[in-house]
């Protein structure tokens, strides 16, 4: 596992803070990801990463891959037979109205890893493989395509959490063999009852086969997205962005970096729609 060194935006500064409200301008997520944030401990290698993908960030080609890649998880993590949590939640206390709250807050997440995910498998490409094959033209996609949520975006650190939170996060760790907490799960514990709850369920089909298999399926999917169908508006190539790896810390390291994200980033994208399912009304 290679170190990683993510800034979190409560620390960014400078050209780093701009970058952050740039990129979720563009990508109209309220979050800076925690994959992004790692890229951006080199800032050369970052640089030239996000001149080359923002115009491609904003085009129709981008958002429709996104949006395949969602609805792609959606339909074969249903296949795991999540376990229904409304009956427990409203045993529990939760009001409808909370209920919601929790299901706009996956909205988000489901929204935006996609994008995160793509951008991740973009890196890999360059660096291991090759330039894109995608030509120049990308039309732009002009509208808004985030949800409209009004739950805010709360994260419990895990300085914040209580003692039984911090035993889930270290069970997320272990189980997921992470080295950190992603974003995702801390929003969602918020509501803590809620997350130890679906998290006990969701704990049983992590790393089972036919979840490693949706993983798997994901990861291909966007590899083949990127190579193949995806254009290259903001003309980004291998060269460049290896000579900007070069600069900061050494091919390497920055291709470690980059391919510890792209390889976990689709679990997060199945384990994020099997939370989701959970909440399906029954």
């Amino acid at each position: 596992m290679p170190a990683i060194h993510p800034t979190p935006e409560y620390l960014a500064t400078g050209q780093r803070a701009i970058w952050y409200d740039d990129m979720k301008q563009v990508l109209q997520v309220p979050w800076m990801g925690v994959v992004t944030m790692a890229f951006s401990h080199y800032p050369t290698f970052f640089g030239e990463l996000w001149r080359g993908i923002k115009p491609l960030c904003q085009s129709r080609a981008f958002i429709e891959a996104s949006s395949s890649l969602r609805s792609f998880a959606e339909s074969e993590t249903a296949k795991l037979e999540p376990k229904p949590l409304i009956a427990e939640l409203t045993g529990l206390g939760y009001a409808p109205r909370e209920i919601e709250q929790i299901r706009q807050m996956n909205t988000v997440f489901s929204h935006g890893n996609q994008p995160y995910a793509l951008i991740a498998t973009i890196a890999r490409h360059l660096l291991e493989i090759s330039d894109m094959a995608g030509g120049a033209e990308a039309p732009a996609f002009a509208a808004r395509h985030a949800p409209e949520v009004d739950v805010p975006l709360v994260l419990v650190e895990a300085h914040h959490a209580d003692a039984p939170t911090q035993a889930v996060y270290q069970d997320v760790k272990s189980v997921l063999d992470l080295p950190f907490v992603n974003t995702d799960y801390r929003a969602f514990a918020r509501w803590p009852s809620y997350f130890a709850l679906a998290w006990s369920d969701l704990r049983e089909r992590a790393g089972t086969p036919a979840h490693e298999a949706i993983c798997r399926a994901i990861h291909d999917r966007a590899a083949a997205l990127v190579a193949e169908d995806l254009p290259n508006p903001g003309k980004l190539s291998a060269d460049a962005l290896r000579r900007a790896a070069e600069a900061d810390a050494g091919l390497d390291e920055v291709r470690q970096a980059v391919r510890l994200f792209q390889w976990l980033l689709p679990g997060l994208i199945v384990n994020v729609a099997y939370l989701r399912h959970q909440l399906d009304a029954v």
